[in-house]
């Protein structure tokens, strides 16, 4: 077991045991880009929200997704507010008889998240009966647990990739298009074309897709629906309940409710 501190170092790949897991309470936390080279990741916060950035897309992990890492898949973790972290790595040849997916962001059950919470706490040693039982249930629960497919794709194009690292690593609302196109210096035509072939969706839709994401952290964060209405320049706390429903088909309040 390891409850680290908020600027403890801890590298699991040096540690030996088949899987290990680690809890913290932290804010303000950036672990910059790295990977793993022995192990697969299980990423999850009980409370507080993360945010993952992978070398092509960003991922939000509120309390009820979890996020499953490859070895050797580049991220980094980002969260501002305090977060109850929990992190649980595999040996690589032991993770890969029953997950072989490089991302997954799976919805997290009750009973996931009691195991989770367990495991995290269990101390580093050889895996006794009892914990190879409970584990055997957390992979069919991990098998069978719904898919979450909010993502946002980041545009490798370099006229925006100084853009892009202010969007989704510094939180900077991404401009209207108009604006945007005379900071890069290309046609708004030019723009969406780039967003529509490298993230599938034309620059307003990404940065609608956007302004969701970022909506999702801010509510779980304990921020009011007329803040991140004022945050996210939406015209009216109305516009942006209208905005979440259509992208979610909940309003801001039900969404959190159906997901506690």
């Amino acid at each position: 077991m390891a409850v680290l501190k908020q600027n403890d170092e801890f590298d699991a790949d040096s540690i030996q045991e088949k899987v290990i897991g680690i809890a913290s309470d932290m804010v303000l936390h950036d672990s910059g880009f790295h990977f793993h080279t022995t192990k697969a990741q299980l990423l999850y916060a009980p409370s507080g929200c993360m945010t993952v950035t992978t070398s092509d897309r960003q991922l939000v992990l509120p309390p009820f997704r979890m996020l499953w890492i490859s070895v050797n898949e580049t991220h980094r973790v980002n969260f501002r507010n305090i977060v109850a972290y929990r992190s649980i790595y595999f040996d690589a040849c032991y993770a890969e008889k029953y997950m072989s997916t490089s991302l997954r962001v799976l919805h997290v059950n009750p009973l996931l998240k009691e195991i989770i919470e367990r495991i995290c706490f269990w101390e580093w040693s050889e895996l006794r009966n009892d914990q190879v039982n409970l584990l055997n249930v957390f992979w069919d629960e991990i098998n069978g647990a719904p898919e979450e497919k909010l993502e946002l794709k980041i545009p490798q194009d370099r006229r925006f990739k100084k853009f892009s690292e202010e969007w989704t690593l510094r939180y900077a609302m991404p401009p209207m298009l108009k604006d945007l196109a005379e900071k890069v210096g290309a046609v708004e035509k030019t723009i969406s074309r780039i967003f529509k072939k490298e993230t599938g969706l034309s620059y307003q839709e990404w940065r609608q897709q956007w302004r969701l994401q970022r909506s999702i952290e801010l509510l779980v964060e304990g921020n009011s629906i007329g803040e991140v209405s004022h945050i996210l320049d939406f015209s009216s706390d109305s516009a942006f309940i209208d905005f979440f429903k259509k992208q979610t088909g909940s309003t801001p309040l039900q969404y959190l409710i159906k997901h506690e």
